[in-house]
């Protein structure tokens, strides 16, 4: 009379049991992959046999914030280019990438696994890990996060001399009340020097975009519409945890209230020393005549307010 018995067993109950454990086991972590190939996404076969599978990468606040981002510079630039009556306009473009960037610096800290800046910062030993072909992240890699990085702060620096710029033709600032008038035209002059290395900065960053499709067949545009991308299914591939509900609402009230206070709510003209108003001069109140009469002091030339 024959006896089935597992692979490696001796024909022993004892060694039968330790058999059927094992295959319990096995059939168990085949499910738990299932599973996790349901949640991640399907795994397609490639040409070459291999698996993949797509991941979360991107959250939707990460999302919107690039693509919102994306407008409003490309607004401010191209009404800063034609100037006259769009500088209106440019300085409004100013005010909401303000808001956004207040919005990334808290998304940045306490965001989505991949949006914080923690998880991408480039640290040398990432960049090595990178240029040496061992780097194995999903979101931005050392070169993009330094793109990133460089991005976010001449982003920064243009709008922080923007709101305190003036041309004395048609455009002051919201906030140009809190400097004098001689340091407003200097961070002018900065502001518009700053616009080259902007453009310069972003042509660089569309190329490279283009330069990974073209060269490695990575097209990075598609993640950041959709939100996931595709990895290789024998890689260790951890999608992106939500930043949750109270670290969207604090990065929602930054944003909202660097917006306000970026529009110069509440803001006073001439509350500061040397503070002026969008006049090419300050106006005194009286110039005393000869024969001691007061004479009124002449209007300034006025300018076409740009808020």
């Amino acid at each position: 009379m024959s006896t089935k018995t597992f692979a490696g067993d001796t024909g022993t109950p004892q060694r039968s049991a330790r058999g059927l454990a094992r295959a319990k086991l096995r059939a168990s972590r085949i499910a738990a992959d299932d599973a996790r190939d349901v949640n991640s996404g399907p795994r397609p076969r490639g040409d070459d046999g291999s698996t993949a599978r797509r991941i979360l990468v991107w959250d939707l606040p990460t999302r919107v914030f690039h693509w919102s981002l994306v407008l409003a510079v490309t607004v401010a630039v191209a009404t800063g280019m034609v100037g006259g009556d769009w500088m209106e306009v440019h300085g409004k473009a100013g005010i909401a990438i303000t808001g956004l960037l207040g919005f990334r610096i808290v998304w940045g800290v306490a965001g989505a696994t991949h949006a914080r800046f923690r998880n991408f910062a480039p640290t040398p030993s990432r960049l090595r890990a990178y240029l040496g072909g061992r780097w194995q992240g999903h979101g931005h890699n050392p070169l993009g996060a330094l793109s990133v990085f460089a991005l976010l702060s001449l982003l920064a620096a243009q709008a922080a001399t923007g709101l305190v710029g003036t041309d004395e033709i048609a455009f002051t600032g919201p906030l140009a009340a809190l400097v004098g008038e001689e340091l407003s035209l200097r961070l002018t002059g900065i502001h518009q020097q700053l616009a080259y290395v902007l453009l310069g900065f972003l042509a660089l960053h569309v190329l490279a975009i283009l330069a990974y499709l073209a060269v490695r067949k990575n097209n990075l545009v598609k993640p950041m519409v959709t939100g996931w991308k595709e990895v290789d299914g024998s890689a260790a591939a951890p999608g992106a945890a939500s930043g949750g509900w109270p670290a969207l609402a604090a990065a929602l009230a930054v944003g909202v209230l660097a917006m306000v206070f970026a529009s110069g709510a509440g803001l006073q003209p001439g509350a500061a020393p040397g503070a002026f108003s969008g006049s090419s001069a300050p106006p005194s109140a009286a110039t005393p005549a000869p024969d001691g009469a007061a004479v009124p002091a002449s209007t300034p030339p006025a300018t076409t307010p740009a808020w």
